[in-house]
């Protein structure tokens, strides 16, 4: 027996379409700094339409990658629609990577025409001329633009338009986007969403068991929107019709507060370290009473962290967990149904439960699937109908198996499928022939109230084999002793975790897409260029009882 049921194809054409006809009202909201700009989308999609139309007369053909070298922003936005829509390949391009990078993913994308933003033409200048499948560089906003020179005028060629475009039917399975994973270890790998994947990922995050949106909200996504697709916002929230406010290039703590004050965000999504400098500001500068949801990701979410905006605000901080590769939401962090208040945050502190259409499992290094015990330790697999299966033009099987996605995320799962994440595979640190989860002990470190940002890396140990280093970021006017720390840690963690080498930095260094850069700070260590600090003798006179002979840190 056969479904009655069209084969009806899932695009963003169709998202597209939804949100213009039934939310013609609903706004994009773009911050300038001292000025902010309002346009409906109705007229953002008859914008779209015209950037279609501008790029079919440069020549852009189905298939054809277009990239999008941009902040959070209303042209972004109609890029957003007006790339994928017409059949061609949108590529967000990472606005942080070194020149070296950026020539290597353009190149690699072979992008035929590039929009920059104006503000950006500095970091674009320097690779423009090694870009030889570049065909168009257009340019939108203030800055720098002779630095780019023969590039297009964004609104000049919309102007030469009309408010209309004869979209193409596209088939689900066609690309749609794509985007580089940062390469930390390697070289950056492009993943390419089709609209389909797209088209349920956006499902599946407006679903009540993730965000729940809908047309009330007006959704603030910081995370920016050349990697990860900003988190599926910007597409997410013009399904349902929830405004969409921008914050541009002001990122920084003081006028998102400000943007959430003025705006009545409801739902905001960043990375820790947005909401770490947003505690630091004066209680004056702070309104946070219209958001509902504080979504949080990109990197581990500190216990200390989550509590932090409950006690003082009332506000709710949803961890979030995914990669390039799930599109790139695939779990949420909510406690379960039935869940004593008391134990809510043991829950909100992991990684939560994968979406619908998102299967998990934890898997040994061996290939053996793992219990969901809530004890058993092993890398994180993932698939589903938004995670990838395949790099583009780049075949690493290893990253594969029997048709999962290897995540290089070790950790454990629950009998309810929540996921704890212990470390990443190759920053765990094995000790003694144990392991030591270098995120648990940063976040027990961080919930010292003199500690700002605490990275953990491994160091080689003559005896232990590897051993913990604690970088240490103080708060803002404050010090600490690793004596302070020590005692902080005894009974938080395990007595053979406790660190012995410490080094205090200004800040933590961060790859282009917000995380730890561990790779460097091993490099840094190597070099012999990061400060150490024994915790010896001066420090083994605290009331913390030595370790006894048989277990590292004696």
């Amino acid at each position: 027996m056969r479904s009655t049921m069209p084969d009806y194809p899932l695009t963003i054409g169709h998202i597209f379409r939804h949100g213009q006809e039934c939310y013609p009202d609903s706004l994009v909201v773009t911050c300038h700094g001292d000025r902010l700009t309002r346009i409906t989308f109705a007229d953002l999609a008859g914008r779209a339409a015209q950037l279609a139309g501008a790029l079919r007369s440069l020549g852009v053909q189905p298939g054809d990658r277009v990239a999008t070298f941009a902040w959070n922003n209303q042209e972004h936005q109609e890029a957003y629609f007006a790339i994928p829509c017409m059949g061609a390949v949108m590529h967000t391009v990472n606005i942080r990577l070194s020149p070296e990078q950026l020539r290597y993913i353009i190149g690699h994308a072979e992008d035929k025409i590039l929009i920059a933003d104006a503000s950006l033409a500095q970091v674009l200048a320097p690779v423009i001329a090694d870009l030889p499948a570049v065909k168009h560089v257009i340019v939108f906003g203030d800055g720098h633009r002779e630095l780019l020179p023969g590039a297009l005028d964004y609104e000049d060629l919309l102007a030469a338009q009309p408010r209309h475009f004869d979209w193409p039917e596209v088939e689900e399975s066609a690309a749609a986007a794509m985007c580089y994973t940062s390469g930390t270890t390697d070289l950056p790998k492009g993943v390419v969403y089709s609209h389909r994947s797209t088209f349920l990922h956006s499902l599946g995050v407006c679903s009540g068991e993730a965000l729940g949106l809908s047309q009330a909200d007006r959704v603030l996504p910081v995370v920016p929107m050349f990697h990860g697709n900003a988190w599926g916002l910007p597409y997410a929230a013009w399904l349902v019709g929830a405004d969409l406010l921008m914050p541009g290039r002001l990122i920084q703590a003081a006028p998102l507060a400000a943007l959430i004050r003025a705006e009545r965000a409801t739902l905001a999504a960043a990375v820790p370290t947005v909401w770490y400098d947003m505690l630091a500001l004066a209680p004056a500068e702070l309104d946070l009473t219209s958001l509902r949801m504080i979504m949080c990701g990109g990197a581990a979410v500190p216990r200390s962290l989550i509590e932090s905006y409950q006690e003082r605000f009332g506000a709710r901080v949803v961890q979030g967990w995914g990669l390039t590769e799930t599109s790139p939401v695939a779990s949420l962090a909510f406690p379960p149904k039935g869940c004593p208040p008391g134990q809510e945050i043991d829950y909100r502190s992991t990684a939560g439960r994968v979406l619908g259409g998102v299967e998990a499992r934890i898997v040994a290094e061996d290939g053996t699937v793992l219990p969901n015990d809530g004890e058993s330790v092993g890398e994180i697999e993932v698939r589903g109908p938004w995670v990838t299966a395949a790099y583009y033009r780049d075949l690493t099987p290893t990253k594969f198996h029997d048709g999962w996605l290897r995540t290089g995320d070790v950790g454990r799962m629950d009998a309810r499928g929540f996921i704890t994440i212990s470390d990443r595979a190759k920053d765990v640190i094995k000790s003694g022939g144990e392991w030591i989860s270098s995120l648990e002990l940063e976040a027990a470190i961080v919930s010292h109230p003199a500690v700002r940002e605490a990275a953990v890396i491994a160091t080689p140990d003559e005896r232990w084999g590897e051993r913990p280093l604690a970088l240490i970021c103080p708060a803002p006017g404050e010090t600490v002793r690793p004596r302070e720390l020590r005692l902080h840690l005894a009974g938080r963690v395990v007595r053979w975790w406790l660190p012995e080498k410490w080094a205090f930095i200004d800040h933590v260094p961060r790859t282009s897409v917000g995380k730890y850069d561990k790779k460097l700070l091993r490099a840094q260590y190597a070099a012999g260029s990061i400060d150490v600090v024994e915790s010896g003798a001066a420090d083994e006179r605290s009331p913390v009882p030595a370790a006894s002979s048989d277990e590292p840190g004696s």
